[in-house]
């Protein structure tokens, strides 16, 4: 009896202390410091923060933001804004659904890490802290001020008191009550607020308008970034702008609206990508694009066997291979050994239905395998068609591959009289090669996506999400685990097969060394499944946001060198240390990797 009176009496004591920062400083103080701090940082900008525009961006323009100055305008405004609101400043209500705090620390801290990166960049570059003009120095003060004072607000919230499985009645009932509120509490202080009110109609439409716009408009600032230092500047901003917005709950709420709307926000999406190459001047940054739907494409693919199923699979690049080389062996090449001039639409079908062919003929006799011993013959698989492609040259083996040659001279494709392969004027608008591809891969994502969102609502898709979640509960409520799992695979193999047949196309060439596990460029095995993971498994946006970073993010940071693929492994470490759901989670796998911290704590009597 004396133990739980003790226990009880501990447990009291942290609920009933105050949360604070990391410094002693008043959560007022450090509010108001945070917020004129950042709106210092917004003047900054509009002074000059060098002497020669040998820094790339040319900061030395007053009252015209320029470079990296932009992305530190918008990190500061945003910090700005959540100090308000955090201040309850009339029409800012709904800036921070989920309270101001959190968003307010994640947004100056990205401030202030742009800033003295950019700040360091220009001593390093210039030889020198002497070369900042006082924008930059007022910059630097302001961001470590604004910082300074985020970090007097209290990063955590009071914890619940441990439950005593003795209690009864009226000390059990306060008990679960508390709990609630603080899970509550919790919910809202992770970025999930409650299921917001419907609005009408046609301002939650409004709303998903004006959302896509400016996801396109982050997309095409951040893929025309046209110097290194940017880009790392704009990652920086892009990160920890998503991070404070998701902590105020805004995107939660986003989500809920956009849930309501799927069919509007899914046409929508796919408006504002057709919008892109109209946004180009010319095919620079159009090539990217059209890559980034490929490897999206594929990804999204490799989603139904790994995100619905639950099938680790290791070797899936090789079913875009198949498709490739299928597709390119009756293009018409002059590498080709048939020596055939298939229409496009024939040369998609002999793709999609070679690369399903081989989904079955690998996944018959493995996919009575789980887990790891899964994952190893996949891998396996894809090493062997990269080998058996490179050895069909006429010499170790039969002609057809041309070997390690590959096949060469892929001509352009020409669908009902129209040239992919030369520029279009439409509208006024001058349409290049990688435009025109980037028009087809975003017909066939629609169809990639279209597949996804209609089998994983159908029987078979419940069945493969029974598969992947457990396998003997679900063989013993009658599913057929096998040929489920056949399914996923020739699915996941066709799909993979389509976007192989433009990828053959849009390269020119085909060879082996495209098709590898891992490498230091997409796509590849280990790319597509980072992808999925980061993404979010078992999602639509999840894999094409995935996708989309990870061929960006190291096609950009071709400058580091030997140091390329340290720096994009820290990243992906910090990605999942932080938010290992992925970027875009489903509600169930979110719920499961936060489940502990909602969980209340037992508190045991032999414990005690």
């Amino acid at each position: 009896m004396t133990t739980q009176t003790t226990a009880s009496s501990t447990a009291v004591t942290p609920a009933a202390t105050p949360p604070t920062g990391l410094i002693g400083i008043p959560a007022p103080v450090g509010r108001a410091v945070a917020t004129g701090g950042s709106a210092l940082a917004v003047v900054s900008t509009f002074l000059a923060w060098t002497w020669t525009s040998a820094f790339p961006g040319d900061l030395t323009v007053y009252g015209y933001p320029g470079g990296l100055q932009v992305l530190v305008l918008v990190g500061g405004a945003l910090a700005t804004l959540f100090g308000l609101a955090s201040y309850g400043v009339k029409g800012l209500g709904w800036l921070a659904p989920a309270g101001a705090d959190a968003a307010l620390k994640y947004a100056t801290l990205g401030t202030f890490v742009t800033a003295w990166y950019t700040v360091l960049a220009i001593s390093f570059d210039l030889g020198g802290l002497v070369n900042l003009e006082p924008g930059g120095y007022l910059v630097a003060a302001a961001t470590l001020l604004a910082l300074l004072g985020a970090l007097a607000l209290p990063f955590e919230r009071p914890e619940p008191d441990p439950f005593d499985p003795d209690d009864t009645g009226w000390a059990r009932f306060t008990h679960e009550a508390g709990h609630r509120w603080a899970t509550l509490r919790a919910a809202f202080a992770s970025g999930s607020p409650r299921p917001v009110r419907a609005l009408p109609s046609h301002v939650e439409i409004l709303i998903i308008v004006a959302i896509l716009a400016l996801a396109l408009v982050v997309f095409t600032y951040g893929i025309g970034t046209g110097y290194d230092e940017l880009f790392v500047g704009f990652l920086i901003t892009a990160g920890f702008g998503f991070s404070a917005l998701n902590r105020s709950g805004l995107i939660a709420h986003a989500s809920q609206i956009t849930a309501r709307h799927q069919n509007i926000t899914v046409c929508g999406a796919f408006v504002a990508a057709a919008c892109f190459p109209f946004t180009q001047t010319d095919d620079q940054y159009a090539t990217l694009g059209v890559y980034i739907l490929i490897f999206a494409t594929v990804a999204l693919g490799l989603n139904i066997v790994v995100g619905l199923a639950g099938l680790l699979d290791l070797g899936y690049v090789a079913f875009l291979g198949v498709g490739a080389y299928a597709a390119a062996l009756v293009s018409g090449s002059p590498s080709s050994p048939f020596g055939v001039h298939f229409p496009f639409w024939a040369a998609v079908l002999v793709g999609a239905l070679a690369s399903l062919v081989f989904g079955v003929l690998i996944g018959a006799p493995t996919l009575r395998l789980r887990g790891d011993y899964l994952a190893i013959v996949t891998l396996g698989f894809g090493e062997i068609f990269r080998i058996a492609v490179n050895n069909t040259d006429g010499t170790s083996g039969p002609d057809i591959t041309n070997g390690s040659n590959g096949i060469a001279s892929i001509p352009d494709l020409k669908i009902l009289g129209f040239d992919l392969g030369v520029q279009h004027d439409i509208a006024g608008f001058t349409i290049g090669r990688f435009a025109n591809y980037f028009f087809l891969m975003l017909l066939i994502t629609a169809v990639v996506v279209l597949v996804f969102r209609r089998s994983g609502d159908s029987r078979i898709g419940r069945a493969w999400v029974a598969i992947r979640e457990d396998e003997t509960a679900a063989l013993a409520m009658g599913i057929n685990g096998f040929r489920v799992k056949l399914i996923a695979f020739a699915v996941g193999a066709t799909l993979a097969g389509l976007a192989g047949t433009v990828q053959a196309h849009v390269t020119y060439t085909v060879t082996p060394e495209q098709y590898l596990f891992a490498g230091t460029t997409p796509p590849n095995s280990a790319f597509l499944l980072a992808a999925v993971v980061l993404g979010g498994m078992g999602t639509i946006a999840g894999p094409l946001i995935g996708a989309a970073l990870l061929f960006l993010i190291p096609n950009k940071l071709q400058f580091l060198g030997d140091f390329q693929l340290l720096a994009f492994g820290l990243a992906l470490v910090l990605l999942m240390r932080f938010r290992p759901e992925g970027l875009i989670p489903n509600r169930r796998r979110q719920l499961e990797f936060h489940e502990e911290a909602d969980a209340p704590a037992v508190l045991s009597k032999t414990g005690a």
